[in-house]
């Protein structure tokens, strides 16, 4: 069959798109932001260019950075509207779905597009914060609220989404619960596991920003600096905010801290060798879905501690089982207990390291979750 996707370009559509490769489907993509041409996907049939009208019009960059307000003024002359092109596309292609990854982004630009084609076939993607961050915006919201009962299909990446899709008009089918990029390969992954007797590193997801809160996990290292001296702390992806809190507060001086900056790539094989080096791997948020860092973390071997935003970390953690949960993101304090009932607590660690090998990590393997996703797109013409 035809299918269209609508998407960013982000590292989870490419990789959830891998999983099409060979799949015997004719697939094409609509960038609904027109980003800069990709070389990933070559088998996909992009549509890109469709913005501009002067592609070659110098001067634009500046203005558009420098004189926002003429720019926005100006807009109408230098650009096409996303309805209009977009319509081009489905008219051309005739797919037999659309796919549309993220409301806000992919869903809301092209739905009077899909509410005048109301036979065609809509599958929604939900990721991350996409419906539970959104919901506590007004304007966002009622975009919620207008999309969802257009929707036919859903895919999402915890239990809780579809429970608010439902919530906020959604009457269609679903599709099924997958990691935001689909499965893993623990193939290229399993090299870097390390015995539990062998971990020394607490590895600290460092976002900030809206709604990472990193910071409060570093104020429960701090509070806790004489029981952290047989261990280093590795922050990775680390936010201003997060690399300027390390710094004021000499955290270097009483703590072997490595701080790596978001702003400089880490490759993700890299992230993934600390992982297996770890012996907790603590991810703190005020939103978001399924954490791929987290299932990544556990498959790796790493004791996770985990924010449960809306209860969607429990869908995979069960408290003092396999891991901790963070009920309140913005306390540090029970923070800083759940880090100490981890160190001092072995026979936890070593039964959460084998229970997730065995019962968690086998549900994400990447050829698994190929097999159910493409049954799932199957479901949708039969």
């Amino acid at each position: 069959m035809k299918i269209l996707l609508v998407s960013m370009p982000s590292l989870h559509f490419f990789r959830w798109t891998e999983q099409l490769e060979n799949s015997g489907h004719d697939v094409y993509w609509f960038d609904i932001v027109d980003g800069n041409p990709t070389s990933r996907l070559p088998w996909v049939k992009k549509i890109n260019g469709w913005r501009l009208k002067f592609p070659n019009f110098k001067g634009r960059y500046f203005i558009k950075s420098r004189l926002p307000f003429l720019y926005k003024l100006s807009k109408p002359l230098v650009e096409r509207k996303v309805e209009t092109e977009f319509e081009k596309v489905l008219l051309q292609v005739q797919p037999d779905i659309v796919h549309s990854f993220v409301l806000y982004i992919s869903c809301t630009p092209i739905f009077p597009v899909m509410l005048k084609y109301k036979k065609q076939k809509w599958v929604y993607s939900s990721w991350g914060s996409d419906l539970y961050f959104f919901q506590n915006h007004t304007t966002y919201l009622n975009d919620i609220k207008r999309v969802l009962p257009r929707v036919n299909f859903l895919f999402a990446d915890c239990q809780r989404d579809i429970k608010l899709a439902k919530q906020y008009g959604f009457e269609g089918d679903v599709l099924g619960i997958f990691p935001g990029g689909g499965g893993f390969n623990y193939n290229d992954t399993d090299k870097f596991i390390r015995p539990v007797l062998e971990r020394n590193i607490i590895l600290v997801k460092g976002y900030q920003g809206r709604s990472g809160r990193a910071i409060e996990v570093l104020k429960a290292l701090q509070k806790m600096y004489s029981n952290l001296k047989p261990y280093k702390v590795v922050v990775f992806g680390a936010d201003d905010e997060v690399e300027l809190f390390i710094n004021k507060n000499s955290m270097g001086i009483e703590l072997n801290i490595e701080c790596l900056s978001r702003q400089n790539f880490l490759p993700h094989q890299r992230i993934l060798e600390f992982m297996g080096s770890a012996l907790i791997y603590i991810g703190n948020s005020n939103s978001d879905g399924m954490p791929n860092t987290l299932l990544e973390a556990i498959a790796q071997g790493a004791f996770p501690i985990q924010s449960n935003p809306g209860g969607a970390t429990e869908e995979v953690i069960t408290h003092r089982e396999n891991g901790l949960i963070i009920q309140d993101c913005n306390d540090s304090q029970e923070i800083m207990q759940h880090i100490k009932t981890s160190l001092n607590n072995s026979d936890l660690i070593e039964k959460a390291y084998k229970f997730n090998q065995n019962k968690i990590k086998p549900k994400y393997e990447r050829g698994l979750v190929q097999s159910l996703v493409l049954q799932a797109y199957n479901t949708i013409i039969k």
